[in-house]
């Protein structure tokens, strides 16, 4: 990804709607998507100060300089060696910023930088900006559509052909190892988080991690994970049975369908997110599963796992053209069967483009 213009000019706009004086930028979603840079995190600092005018400063680690050159984004760098420390560097990136109101992003900046900033800019008030500054991202482009269906793509083939291979008696890891070497094979950058893949009773708790337990006939087999294409990820689940699905296990996973297709049915331009929750869960709990229901319907993607917006009931966020999130009901029953069947969607004008295409109907495998 390369920087783009008009992504600063809409930060500075949200800058000034949200009455910042400057933001804080750390790695992560947002220094991607304004400066076009993809840096890690670990325990040297890097800063980018945008002030709502005048130039950019960063202070950065030496040995990622050739990495931001690359970049070519227009800042004021301040260098800092290992062997030096980064407090220096905070200092002079700090000196003659006439600041009232800094914006940090409440959900990726770490405390130690915080303590940096709030030293070297005395009587600054540190505000939580994450909402503001992250809202420029949430109406996708077409570039950003493209990454995504192209890390979706690859994802669901990754997925058809481990389900290929899944049997009886194997492990969960080994599964696991399956999907992941498919992943890498069909060309992701990445892996959108750690693929989960849980078995049986396992199933039932959604962030399972996958362990030496063996599928046996009968398990619900619950896959989530996703690929990763110039930082977009994908995030797909889908249940199947292994070996056969009693008639409890079918009610169970039809109920899910049902509500899936629903999401997908009343999610639009013009329609709250929580309107789609509401709808979504009012079936599960009309339904005799009702007690096993612990989660919300979906939540935003794109350079983020996570991301607004969250298909949630008590968001009146209002749908728009270009948002993307997730439809993904689910049922769990504690130590015997989970479900749960997870779409990436983008809103149109006329109603949703499911950017997943792989099959939702019940799959029996192995």
């Amino acid at each position: 990804m390369t920087a783009r213009p008009h992504r600063l000019d809409a930060l500075r706009r949200a800058m000034a709607a949200a009455g910042l004086d400057a933001v804080a930028l750390v790695p992560g979603a947002n220094f991607q998507y304004v400066t076009g840079g993809r840096f890690g995190t670990n325990e040297r600092p890097i800063v980018l100060i945008l002030p709502l005018e005048g130039e950019a400063r960063l202070v950065l680690p030496v040995l990622e300089g050739n990495s931001w050159n690359a970049l070519d984004f227009p800042a004021r760098v301040f260098p800092w060696q290992d062997a030096d420390g980064y407090d220096a560097a905070f200092r002079a990136a700090a000196d003659g910023l006439a600041l009232r109101r800094l914006g940090v992003e409440g959900q990726g900046m770490r405390v130690f930088v915080q303590i940096a900033l709030a030293r070297h800019l005395p009587g600054v008030e540190l505000v939580d900006a994450q909402k503001a500054i992250s809202a420029i991202r949430l109406r996708k482009d077409a570039t950003e559509i493209a990454a995504l269906r192209r890390a979706i793509v690859l994802s669901e083939t990754a997925l058809e052909q481990t389900l290929a291979a899944v049997r009886i008696g194997m492990s969960e890891r080994e599964i696991q190892g399956l999907l992941i070497g498919h992943l890498f094979a069909g060309g992701a950058d990445a892996l959108s988080f750690s693929p989960i893949v849980a078995a049986g009773g396992k199933a039932a708790e959604p962030h399972a991690h996958a362990g030496d337990e063996k599928v046996k006939r009968g398990d619900a087999l619950l896959f989530d994970f996703g690929g990763s294409v110039d930082g977009f990820s994908a995030d797909i689940t889908r249940t199947v049975f292994v070996g056969e699905a009693d008639a409890e296990s079918r009610e169970f996973y039809e109920t899910v369908l049902a509500a899936n297709r629903l999401g997908h049915a009343t999610a639009r331009a013009g329609v709250t997110a929580h309107a789609v929750d509401d709808a979504v869960l009012s079936l599960l709990e009309a339904s005799r599963f009702k007690d096993h229901v612990i989660h919300k319907t979906g939540h935003g993607l794109g350079l983020d796992i996570h991301e607004d917006p969250y298909i949630m009931r008590g968001n009146h966020q209002v749908l728009e053209p270009g948002m993307v999130f997730t439809i993904e009901p689910g049922l769990y029953h504690a130590g015997r069967i989970g479900v749960r069947i997870e779409d990436d969607v983008v809103v149109t004008e006329t109603g949703v483009d499911s950017l997943t295409s792989f099959p939702r109907d019940l799959r029996i495998v192995g």
